[in-house]
């Protein structure tokens, strides 16, 4: 079975979709939709913009959605999802992939998503910080014994987890964690807690988009970062988006789910390879690929 994933922050790129946009009629469409949607030349940024520019969250995450949903829709007949699954933010270019959003309401939602998370992090100045070369369960016995608001974030592969939480929480946290033996604990150059309560805020002003938006019965299911199972009820589906920003992003047992479901290849839609090389972490058994576009001829 076939498993299409989707990245999320931090794998965008100066130039990222200007090949989509010069080869593809639709994909141009699709891109000044977004100039207009957004309200700015988004793709000025995307294709000639300077890594810093590219870095800001009101540009970073819709940049990121509109270069993996624009070139799941140029694969045309090809992109033939049995599910799908997106890290964090990638869980809106997978829905809007597996039919559940439409491509206006869904990059909406990504640009309130980016604006209300760039506002919680405003309030209270917090961060994230990778954990290396520890089992998940000592990292969340040490962020519950630690002073603070402290929580594990991304369980992105067996032996790298995320943190999330107060600035001097993470701290804290950090070298009690170096003390029990993990390989690293660096903090992350993030604008903040995200997948904590700090974003709380957010999940607020989202769940309101949310729940403002209409969602389809998708073609295939999702795997959700909130429960890390197949779900293809349109109420479900809202009910974990809505819990997202709060929750961690549990993308290992999403792929271990989705193994268990059958799936034998997964193919990255997006800038970057870094949910492959996650996936071949979790099972080095699984198949994986980039999406590619091609141009007819």
């Amino acid at each position: 079975m076939h498993a299409y994933i989707f990245p999320g922050q931090g794998a965008q790129f100066s130039g990222m979709g200007l090949d989509l946009y010069e080869n593809s009629p639709e994909a141009q469409h699709l891109f000044e939709d977004a100039n207009e949607i957004l309200g700015f030349h988004i793709t000025d940024i995307m294709f000639e913009g300077t890594a810093e520019a590219l870095k800001e969250t009101k540009v970073t995450q819709p940049a990121i959605f509109l270069h993996s949903v624009i070139l799941a829709k140029t694969l045309g007949h090809r992109f033939k999802p049995d599910m799908v699954a997106g890290h964090s933010l990638g869980e809106f270019s997978a829905l809007v992939a597996n039919g559940t959003l439409t491509f206006e309401d869904g990059l909406k939602l990504v640009s309130e998503r980016a604006l209300a998370m760039q506002k919680a992090c405003e309030i209270q100045p917090s961060t994230m910080a990778a954990v290396l070369g520890l089992e998940d369960a000592i990292v969340e016995k040490i962020c519950k014994s630690t002073e603070g608001i402290v929580v594990a974030a991304n369980y992105n592969c067996p032996g790298q987890l995320v943190i999330s939480g107060e600035i001097d929480a993470i701290n804290r946290a950090c070298q009690a964690l170096k003390d029990a033996g993990a390989r690293r604990a660096l903090v992350l150059p993030v604008g903040g807690a995200f997948h904590s309560p700090m974003m709380e805020p957010a999940r607020e002003k989202l769940a309101a988009a949310i729940e403002n938006t209409r969602f389809s019965k998708p073609n295939c299911p999702i795997y959700q970062n909130v429960t890390a199972s197949a779900v293809i009820s349109e109420s479900d589906i809202k009910t974990n988006l809505m819990s997202q920003l709060t929750a961690p992003v549990r993308w290992t047992q999403s792929v271990q789910h989705m193994i268990a479901d059958g799936a034998t290849l997964f193919t990255e839609v997006g800038p970057g390879k870094v949910l492959q090389g996650l996936v071949k972490k979790i099972d080095s058994a699984a198949e994986t690929a980039s999406a590619t576009f091609e141009k007819e001829a």
